[in-house]
C-alpha cells in the first residue's frame, strides 16, 4: 500500500524537467485563421432556375458601360456577318456578269456589218437589211439600249447571225460629210469677167432669200426654190457656183451627179434623202449638184437593172425638189451643158424656178476676161490683147484662161520672165487646134 503513491510520485518526477531547461525561448502564440465562410455550408444549385438566376453585380455604373460596349462590338460583328454573307450570295451574280462582259467584248471585236432597221417586231426581235442582200428577222442583244432602236436607223449587227448589237449613233452617211465644203473657195465675184445679169439673177434667187427672207412676204410671193445653170463648157457654171458658196455664210453642199449613182439597189434614192436630211439640219444651206444630167435624163422604157436605179434616183430628186414635205431654208442650183437632155418634169416651175444661161462672151467680156487672168502677168510692152478680144473665133472663158496660161509656159520655156505677143499667138493656135480635136483650121474648106 505505501509502494502505491510513492511510485506515482517518481513517475511524476521522471516526468518533470529540471530548472536548467528554463533558458530554452518559449513559442509565440498565433491565433487561429478565421474561417473562409461563415454561417452554413451551401449547396450548390443545380437546374434551369439556377441557370437563369443573375449573380449580384457591384459597382453597377462599370458594369453598364461594359456592357454597351459588348453591346456596340456586337452590332458591329453583325453587321460584318450580314455583309459577309451578302458577298457569299452576290459572288456568284458577280462572276456570270464578268463572263457575259467578257462574252460582249469578244462579240464587239468581231466585224460587225452596218445595216438598217425595217421593223421592230418585239422587244428581243426585229426585222433588218443590209446593202447586200435580203431583210433578215433577226434577235436583239440584251446590251442593246432598245429606247434608241427606231425604224430606219443604222445598227450594227453580226458578222455571222446578223443580232443587232449595236446602234450607231451618227446618222450621217460618210459620202455627205465629204459633200460638205468646210473651207470657202478663193473665187468671188470679182473673179467672174462679166455675166453681169446672171450674178444679179442668181442673187436674187439663192442669197437674197436666204439673208432677206422678209422682203419676199412683204412682196407677197414666194421665193424661188432652185435655179438651173446652163451654157456651153467653160462659160463659168461652176465658178459662178464658187462664188457663191465664197460670198454666203450658208453651209453649202455640192455634190457631182455621177456620185448619185450607187452600185446596190436603193443606195442612190437613199444617198439623196439624206443630202436633203443633212441640208435641211443644217440650214439655211444652198445644196450644188453639178453636171446634173448624169442623173436627170428624160424617161424612157429602160432594159436595165442600172438604167430603172438610175430613174429611181431622179425620181427621189424629183420629189425632195418638190415633194409633201417643205424644204424650208434649202436653195438648190443645178449646172449641166446639155440641158435639152434632161427630163421636163426636173425642169419645171416650182421645182426650178430661174434657168440662168450662160453664152458665150462677148467682146466686152472677152476683154474683161483677160484683164482679170493678165493681171497678175508679167507681159511686154509689145502685147496687144486687143487683137485677141476683137477675134471672130468663138472662145470660152475657159479658153482664154488657157490661152493666158499657155503664154505664160512658153515664156518659161524660154526662160523669159516676160510674156511677148507672139507667145499669146502660139498659144492662141495650139489651144484653137485642141479645141478642134486636133483638125487644123480649114483643111476640110
Amino acid at each position: 500500500m505505501g509502494q502505491g503513491p510513492s511510485g506515482g510520485l517518481n513517475r511524476q518526477g521522471g516526468d518533470s524537467k529540471p530548472d536548467g531547461g528554463g533558458d530554452k525561448k518559449e513559442k509565440k502564440f498565433e491565433p487561429a485563421a478565421p474561417p473562409s465562410r461563415v454561417g452554413r455550408k451551401q449547396r450548390k444549385q443545380r437546374g434551369p432556375e439556377a441557370a437563369a438566376r443573375l449573380p449580384t453585380v457591384t459597382p453597377s455604373t462599370k458594369c453598364k458601360l461594359r456592357l454597351l460596349k459588348m453591346e456596340r462590338i456586337k452590332d458591329y460583328l453583325l453587321m460584318e456577318e450580314e455583309f459577309v454573307a451578302n458577298q457569299e450570295r452576290l459572288k456568284p451574280q458577280e462572276e456570270k456578269a464578268e463572263e457575259d462582259r467578257s462574252k460582249v467584248d469578244d462579240l464587239r471585236g468581231t466585224p460587225m456589218s452596218v445595216g438598217n432597221l425595217e421593223e421592230l417586231i418585239d422587244e428581243n426581235h426585229a426585222i433588218v437589211s443590209s446593202s447586200v442582200g435580203p431583210e433578215y428577222y433577226v434577235g436583239i442583244m440584251s446590251f442593246v439600249d432598245k429606247d434608241q432602236l427606231e425604224p430606219g436607223c443604222s445598227i450594227l449587227m453580226h458578222n455571222k447571225v446578223l443580232s443587232v448589237v449595236g446602234i450607231l449613233q451618227d446618222e450621217v452617211d460618210p459620202m455627205v460629210s465629204v459633200m460638205k465644203v468646210e473651207k470657202a473657195p478663193l473665187e468671188s465675184y470679182a473673179d467672174i469677167g462679166g455675166l453681169e445679169a446672171q450674178i444679179q439673177e442668181i442673187k436674187e434667187a439663192v442669197e437674197l432669200p436666204l439673208t432677206h427672207p422678209e422682203l419676199y412676204e412683204d412682196i407677197g410671193i414666194k421665193p424661188p426654190k432652185g435655179v438651173i445653170l446652163y451654157g456651153e463648157p467653160g462659160t463659168g457654171k461652176t465658178l459662178l457656183a464658187k462664188a457663191v458658196a465664197n460670198s454666203t455664210s450658208a453651209t453649202f453642199l455640192r455634190v457631182v451627179g455621177s456620185e448619185l449613182i450607187q452600185k446596190y439597189l436603193g443606195d442612190g434614192p437613199k444617198l439623196v434623202r439624206e443630202l436633203f436630211r443633212v441640208a435641211d439640219d443644217l440650214s439655211p444651206s444652198i445644196v450644188f449638184i453639178d453636171e446634173i444630167d448624169a442623173v436627170g435624163t428624160k424617161r424612157y422604157d429602160a432594159n436595165s437593172g442600172g438604167e430603172r436605179e438610175i430613174q429611181r434616183t431622179m425620181l427621189e430628186l424629183l420629189n425632195q425638189l418638190d415633194g409633201f414635205d417643205s424644204r424650208g431654208d434649202v436653195k438648190v442650183i443645178l449646172a449641166t451643158n446639155r440641158i435639152e437632155s434632161l427630163d421636163p418634169a426636173l425642169l419645171r416651175p416650182g421645182r426650178i424656178d430661174r434657168k440662168i444661161e450662160f453664152p458665150l462672151p462677148d467682146i466686152k467680156t472677152r476683154r474683161r476676161i483677160f484683164q482679170i487672168h493678165t493681171s497678175k502677168m508679167t507681159l511686154s510692152e509689145d502685147v496687144n490683147l486687143e487683137e485677141f478680144v476683137m477675134t471672130k473665133d468663138e472662145f470660152s472663158g475657159a479658153d482664154i484662161k488657157a490661152i493666158c496660161t499657155e503664154a505664160g509656159l512658153l515664156a518659161l520655156r524660154e526662160r523669159r520672165m516676160k510674156v511677148t505677143h507672139p507667145d499669146f499667138k502660139k498659144a492662141k493656135e495650139k489651144v484653137m487646134f485642141k479645141k478642134k480635136e486636133g483638125v487644123p483650121e480649114g483643111l476640110y474648106m
